[in-house]
């Protein structure tokens, strides 16, 4: 399984100081690079060139895109951004290694999960991340993240969203894992939802469905600069059009091209089994696997 359930999650990177990679006091206190306001390319994919941070420094292709970090201060670049406030619900490997590339990319981060913020202090103490409860992750967040057991959506908070930032976007991250997690879901099986119209219709609020194909390590080891050969694609479905450009532009500043895979009617071309599905490729080979995916869910992801 991908979205952060069983999936092996090795120790974190080592923090290095040179361009490109971050110390621990760096990413505790949220220097870093902020979200990319200029998307450039066309088509599906975007391949964003500078990123600015505080103080005028930016991160390009003069300084080794190749490691995507820090050059001096730059007062020409003419870049600007803004650090966001991103929520975090669930701390397991996806939502874990999401709060450790967030914080070192300079935004803020509140992080929750079942057992309650007490059970972070190790997890915010490496990133600098804010522990919270999970009524308090979205609160001011421009971002949520919701990254949890399938089957456990619907036992999440009532009025979750209602005091996160206007035009907020969330990001779904799930799976359903009928046989090895999550018991058989009629709303999937006898009503035909996609996963994650599933989820949205719990959530109460529109998803972006993207990292439920993707390794949690890769979040940490595989992410390149724009236009790196060996940069992995992820694809990102939803209908919400605004929320769709937030979400694949923080994925670009994670370090990953995005391919437009649809609306979230169409996000079984990326659902667990399909050719997508733990994909390592670039655009090209992304978007070919999701035009050869079928619709008919597999047997063995059947309740």
């Amino acid at each position: 399984m991908l979205n952060g359930c069983t999936d092996r999650r090795g120790p974190a990177p080592a923090r290095f100081t040179e361009c490109g990679k971050w110390p621990k006091s760096h990413a505790s206190g949220r220097i870093g690079p902020v979200r990319n306001a200029l998307a450039h390319g066309s088509g599906p994919v975007w391949r964003p060139d500078h990123i600015a941070r505080p103080g005028g420094g930016h991160r390009g292709p003069e300084c080794g895109a190749a490691e995507g970090g820090w050059c001096e201060p730059d007062t020409d670049s003419g870049c600007t951004g803004e650090l966001m406030k991103i929520g975090i619900i669930g701390a397991g490997n996806i939502g874990g290694n999401l709060t450790r590339r967030l914080t070192a990319l300079g935004h803020e981060v509140s992080v929750a999960n079942s057992r309650g913020p007490e059970t972070l202090a190790a997890l915010a103490e490496e990133t600098g991340a804010t522990p919270v409860t999970v009524a308090e992750a979205a609160r001011g967040a421009e971002i949520v993240v919701v990254t949890i057991p399938f089957k456990k959506v619907p036992d999440l908070p009532a009025g979750l969203f209602d005091e996160a930032a206007e035009g907020f976007a969330v990001i779904d991250t799930g799976n359903y894992y009928p046989r090895q997690r999550d018991g058989r879901i009629a709303g999937v099986e006898d009503e035909g939802l996609t996963e994650s119209r599933w989820t949205e219709g719990h959530l109460g609020h529109p998803v972006i469905k993207a990292f439920n194909g993707t390794y949690a390590q890769d979040i940490l080891d595989r992410h390149r600069p724009a236009g790196a050969a060996d940069r992995v694609a992820l694809p990102v479905a939803g209908d919400d059009a605004a929320a769709k450009k937030t979400v694949r532009a923080l994925i670009e500043e994670l370090g990953f091209d995005t391919v437009d895979a649809g609306g979230l009617d169409d996000s079984w071309r990326q659902q667990p089994d399909t050719p997508v599905y733990g994909l390592r490729e670039g655009v090209d080979a992304v978007t070919k696997a999701l035009t050869e995916a079928s619709p008919v869910r597999p047997e063995a992801f059947r309740g």
